[in-house]
């Protein structure tokens, strides 16, 4: 087999990579289509989920990473979204936030109609405490959150609204945007921030 000059051969690897490289166009719907004909046995309640919202749709059009500005309109919708909980207090039960956080029950369409609480299904994406050793990595890891916060509640009060909407923090956050969607209840949410900032979490034992 004849070998090609060094030269040719650079050239052809030079021109795959920058076709490689170009932006590929989708038919307008086409994405849409996709993902409805995926879920052809979804009820009624999941349909609307197949279809991004204002948020999701300024995300995905910057890959993740918007313009200042665009970031600046997300993180202000986001902010505005947040319910704040009638008694002022945002720490719950971190038992009930453990459970919470084991729990991935919940939001799929083979989940309805619900038959008990969604979970949060935290350990799918961070580590949280030292005893789990399964645990995900998409996420930062949360073990001794708290402790390393000293508690504080400006801290305390943070977290309650990342996980309320995790957009008032991080713009385009892969993280599940808990309650304004409606995924968990303020009650369940105070359970997790309870996860995260109280000392007697196992998420902040040594």
């Amino acid at each position: 087999m004849k070998k090609l000059p060094f030269v040719f051969a650079a050239a052809i690897l030079a021109g795959s990579v920058a076709f490689a490289h170009q932006k590929q166009t989708v038919p307008a719907g086409a994405a849409d289509a996709a993902i409805k004909a995926a879920f052809p046995g979804a009820p009624e309640q999941f349909i609307p989920r197949l279809s991004q919202d204002e948020t999701m749709k300024l995300c995905s059009a910057s890959r993740n990473n918007p313009a200042k500005a665009v970031a600046e309109k997300i993180q202000k919708e986001a902010k505005a979204s947040i319910e704040y909980p009638a008694d002022g207090k945002f720490l719950g039960d971190w038992k009930k936030g453990e459970a919470l956080a084991q729990s991935g029950y919940g939001m799929r369409f083979s989940d309805y109609p619900p038959t008990r609480v969604n979970g949060g299904n935290c350990y799918a994406c961070h580590q949280i405490s030292k005893q789990e050793v399964s645990y995900g990595t998409l996420g930062p890891s949360l073990f001794q959150y708290g402790k390393l916060r000293d508690y504080k509640e400006a801290e305390v009060k943070a977290v309650y609204e990342k996980i309320y909407n995790s957009h008032a923090a991080l713009p385009c956050s892969n993280m599940p945007r808990f309650g304004s969607n409606k995924v968990l209840t303020i009650e369940q949410i105070k359970d997790a921030v309870a996860l995260l900032m109280s000392p007697d979490s196992p998420a902040n034992k040594d």
